[in-house]
């Protein structure tokens, strides 16, 4: 089902042919957005047809798409989106939402090259959206309304789940959220490389490690209590469970995330400073 703030009306500009607008643009159209509403702009014009129509939604030119949208989508390399937000001004019409999805891109920078009036938003969505369990935080600006506000969340809410943070936060977002998956896949990967030098065959190990994370995941979600009050279901005393977690314990492997999640927010905060220095 679509995001609650979009109904079958609303026009989406999705500015940028690679992964993230061909994502967004799919978990549109999985969630029952026309994709006739729906137009996916890229640098490369034959390439940004053949994923449109790969996806369900057309193609079309900046000044085309633009001055329609209900919403504009800048899914973007950082380094392109100063002359991405050149060409989108250009078309812009009052009341238009302009929402990017670059990482370390701040409002600041964004409303620097944008009409004084325009409702902007800064997102940070998460690989996930690949296959519809994406986490994005999303932080408008003063110009935003509530409907605007509402209409931004739909859009992401078409490939997972949503929520507004203040833009101070976006950098403990990054951390958590936007590069999570990488942290996840190493625990992945290690997980597996131990079943394979226990004896188990690549496949097998692959299918347990898989299966035990999602299972995992599910619980913290759907039984509402603390991982705390989960972990210790698992930790018979004495048992395999408490001998292993005390190896972990003991390589500090607690402490390792908390030092992993605060360097990737410093990064992100870094990044985001430079692009407002260099402005």
């Amino acid at each position: 089902m679509a995001g609650a703030g979009l109904d079958e009306l609303t026009r989406i500009t999705l500015v940028g042919g690679g992964v993230m607008g061909r994502t967004v643009a799919a978990g549109l159209v999985r969630a029952g957005h026309p994709g006739e509403r729906i137009t996916l702009v890229g640098r490369d014009a034959g390439r940004a047809a053949a994923a449109a129509e790969a996806v369900g939604v057309v193609s079309g030119t900046l000044s085309e798409a633009v001055p329609t949208a209900d919403v504009v989508v800048l899914a973007v390399k950082p380094q392109d989106m100063d002359a991405a937000l050149a060409q989108v001004r250009e078309h812009l019409t009052t009341g238009t939402v302009v929402m990017s999805l670059a990482a370390g891109i701040p409002l600041a920078f964004l409303k620097a090259r944008l009409p004084s009036d325009t409702p902007v938003v800064r997102a940070m969505p998460n690989t996930p959206a690949q296959v519809g369990q994406g986490m994005a935080a999303i932080s408008p600006d003063e110009n935003c309304d509530d409907d605007q506000v509402a209409v931004a969340r739909g859009v992401l809410e078409s490939t997972g789940s949503v929520v507004t943070v203040a833009e101070g936060q976006q950098d403990a977002v990054t951390a958590i959220s936007g590069s999570g998956p990488a942290y996840l896949f190493f625990v992945v990967e290690s997980m597996i490389e131990a079943g394979v030098l226990l004896g188990l065959p690549r496949s097998t190990a692959t299918e347990l490690v898989v299966q035990t994370l999602f299972g995992a995941a599910t619980m913290v979600r759907e039984t509402g209590e603390h991982p705390t009050v989960l972990r210790e279901m698992v930790s018979s005393p004495g048992g395999t469970t408490v001998a292993a977690l005390r190896q972990l314990e003991d390589h500090k492997v607690r402490a390792a995330f908390l030092s992993a999640m605060e360097a990737a927010a410093r990064r992100s905060k870094d990044l985001s400073d430079g692009v407002v220095d260099d402005d």
